[in-house]
């Protein structure tokens, strides 16, 4: 059974930081290439960030790159998000969701996900509020 659950999230102020963790298990974590999305209430899902399979890539959507990192770590089967510079716009629940081979990640990445799936977790709450 796939299951993904995400932590970290909190309440930061403006120019604050956060660290997001997403515990996998019941796939193979290796071979698959992973992103974090996120939504705010009434709007659709936003993917922020994508990784390949061995980390050697990386993809930012334009209005989190150069904030936000993205990683992972193959042995221990987790996905972070390290936010910086944190935005009152960065307010959201934030989403880790398998993307599929590396050869998909792109494509992937740039296509609008519709709605969620059994390969993507619960969600973790961030707000950024003074």
């Amino acid at each position: 059974q796939v299951q993904l659950v995400e932590s970290g999230g909190a309440l930061a102020q403006p120019g604050g930081s956060l660290r997001l963790s997403c515990a996998t298990s019941g796939f193979t974590f290796r071979d698959y290439a992973m992103s974090w999305a996120r939504q705010v209430p009434g709007k659709g899902l936003e993917r922020v960030s994508a990784i390949s399979t061995d980390g050697s890539v990386t993809l930012y959507s334009d209005s989190v790159k150069g904030r936000f990192i993205i990683s992972r770590d193959n042995n221990q089967n987790t996905l972070y998000l390290q936010m910086d510079s944190l935005k009152p716009e960065d307010t959201a629940l934030y989403y880790c969701a398998v993307i599929g081979p590396d050869g998909s990640m792109r494509q992937q990445f740039n296509t609008p996900p519709r709605a969620r799936n059994n390969w993507w977790g619960q969600g973790t709450q961030v707000t950024v509020s003074s």
